[in-house]
């Protein structure tokens, strides 16, 4: 991911924002899980200035660069709440004490699933799949939670739950900006989320050349101050010391 001015793209000139720095990923209790979920310095975030008003219906405008064709999905955001994973609990994936139910080993390529956690993730057919629906699926802090969960090539599982919704709120709260709504009083998301890839002559050069459910990079759009969030993650075996 290339740091520095990106110039004008599609219309949009964006600055580095070298002083943002994203703690959710750099403190040393967070450092240590991405080094055992084998995603240390591999798993990236940056941020942005940009020039003009931000219109959604210009988003392929947005992440233009210099290759033949963008895609930018949009990616729903609007949860502001970690109740949303309280049917983990209440379905027995999670125990009362925090630890995952284990189950028999079976693959789900490329992943192993050893435990509910992972089957819930993973296994369309599973008999709990449905606690979440499609649209839930879909949500930005769905996609946060499971990216962590799955990890990288050489990932070693949390017994308990609790590192993963930790960090999966702290990378979320550092990423997505909020404001209290001026007529209602209440808390609401201003941020507009993409999950971007791009393509050139040989097929998909970015994020990776290499496409694996486990290599993203999403675009976090804050209209209000013109900031640009990129958060990257590059499939493989991630920073061991």
């Amino acid at each position: 991911m290339a740091t520095g001015e990106l110039g004008d793209m599609g219309g949009y000139y964006f600055r580095f924002l070298p002083q943002k720095t994203f703690q959710s990923l750099s403190s040393k209790e967070i450092t240590s899980r991405l080094r055992q979920w084998s995603m240390l310095g591999r798993i990236k975030a940056q941020a942005f200035g940009f020039d003009q008003t931000f219109q959604a219906y210009r988003k392929d405008d947005f992440v233009m660069t210099e290759v033949k064709k963008i895609e930018a999905t949009n990616v729903p955001c609007t949860q502001l709440s970690m109740s949303f994973f309280h049917r983990l609990y209440d379905e027995d994936i999670v125990r009362d004490s925090g630890h995952i139910v284990k189950c028999l080993d079976s693959f789900c390529d490329p992943f192993l699933i050893s435990d509910e956690l992972r089957r819930v993730l993973l296994v369309e057919d599973s008999e709990k799949y449905e606690i979440f629906s499609q649209p839930d699926r879909e949500e930005f802090l769905f996609c946060l939670f499971k990216h962590l969960c799955l990890g990288g090539a050489l990932c070693q599982y949390e017994d308990v739950i609790s590192p993963y919704l930790e960090t999966a709120k702290l990378i979320y709260k550092d990423l997505v900006s909020v404001r209290k709504n001026p007529q209602t009083k209440k808390i609401q998301i201003t941020s507009s989320v993409f999950k971007v890839s791009a393509y050139d002559s040989a097929g998909m050069c970015y994020p990776s050349s290499k496409n694996h459910e486990q290599t993203f990079s999403y675009f976090i759009v804050d209209p209000i101050r013109r900031h640009l969030h990129v958060l990257y993650h590059c499939y493989g075996v991630g920073d061991m010391s």
